[in-house]
């Protein structure tokens, strides 16, 4: 069977009766080459993907592909044509405009999810337009005060305390209050968009060996330690903080899901386990995204050596935490 036949006949039996919205992405990286890719693989359900039509069809000719007719697309246009591997910021303005349309569409019910293809942060902050990333960005769009990143590579699963920040940032980051909103959330979540009834979580320490017993950082005894008691007390199947070099390790036991309290300290340990599938989700939304776990990828746009598996993971659990 062939790949559109196959599509077809996979859609005819999923049971989403909204589509999915797409964004592409940075035009001059792989996101138009992913797009373009899902196009041809049996999907779990309809896409509509955001992006300029005619980024699409060079991206098309240059990979040496025939522009999939029958591809949905919301248009939004590039100023400027997009060149691979050489972001322009005349362009910045676009991607940001095809988040715009995805949350709106979800916000107002035309689309099921949204999932996102990786974007150039340096570009649009070139641009003249603060960006520190999708999560933040999506968050200020839909309102929420407190959203926050969870990465999710089959069994594993962690959130992050913190997100894009300088590291030297993260200790005065760290609140009481912050870190209470941030398990709340990963707790609701894992309930309502993972079907997970009593979700089991282990929080990190912020230092080596969870702070040594104050000798290498307070910020265990001080913040994170009286918000785990306090979650714990609430009947939150929780524990910690557990040092982040264990957290990830059998000796830890079962869990859920971790939190990490910064970016690199979780991060790193699941991507080398599922990196290529994994799949980045923001929690605390009143609508679903996902998206891959990697970025632009500019040197190699338009080679063909792009790999859709993260995109396509991302779709299928978009897919699949929509019907929780």
């Amino acid at each position: 069977m062939d790949p559109a036949t196959s599509r077809r006949s996979l859609r005819r039996h999923h049971n989403l009766s909204k589509p999915i919205a797409v964004t592409a992405g940075e035009p001059a990286g792989i996101g138009p080459d992913l797009c373009l890719s899902l196009a041809r693989m049996a999907l779990p359900a309809d896409i509509v993907v955001i992006a300029d039509p005619d980024v699409l069809r060079v991206r098309a000719a240059l990979l040496g592909m025939d522009f999939p007719a029958d591809l949905s697309i919301l248009p939004v246009t590039c100023p400027e044509p997009a060149v691979c591997g050489t972001p322009s910021t005349t362009n910045a303005a676009a991607v940001l405009q095809s988040l715009q349309l995805a949350v709106a569409g979800c916000l107002d019910g035309r689309f099921a999810a949204m999932v996102t293809a990786p974007l150039q942060k340096s570009i649009i902050n070139d641009a003249g337009m603060p960006f520190t990333g999708h999560t933040e960005y999506l968050a200020q769009l839909t309102n929420t005060e407190q959203p926050v990143m969870l990465l999710v590579a089959g069994k594993l699963r962690v959130a992050l305390a913190s997100t894009h920040m300088a590291l030297r940032a993260v200790p005065d980051y760290l609140t009481q209050d912050g870190l209470r909103a941030v398990l709340r959330i990963l707790h609701a979540d894992l309930q309502s968009r993972f079907a997970i009834r009593d979700p089991e979580i282990i929080v990190c320490g912020l230092n080596p060996h969870a702070g040594e017993g104050g000798h290498l950082g307070t910020e265990e005894a001080e913040i994170i330690a009286p918000i785990v008691r306090e979650l714990a007390a609430a009947g939150l199947n929780i524990r910690g903080p557990v040092p982040a070099d264990t957290a990830f390790t059998p000796a830890a036991g079962t869990k859920d899901a971790i939190l990490a309290m910064y970016h690199d300290q979780g991060l790193p340990v699941l991507k080398y386990a599922g990196f290529g599938n994994a799949v980045n989700v923001t929690l605390g939304l009143p609508i679903i995204r996902t998206s891959v776990d990697h970025g632009t990828a500019l040197d190699i746009a338009g080679s063909g050596q792009a790999d859709a598996g993260s995109l396509l993971a991302a779709l299928e659990l978009a897919v699949e935490m929509t019907q929780q």
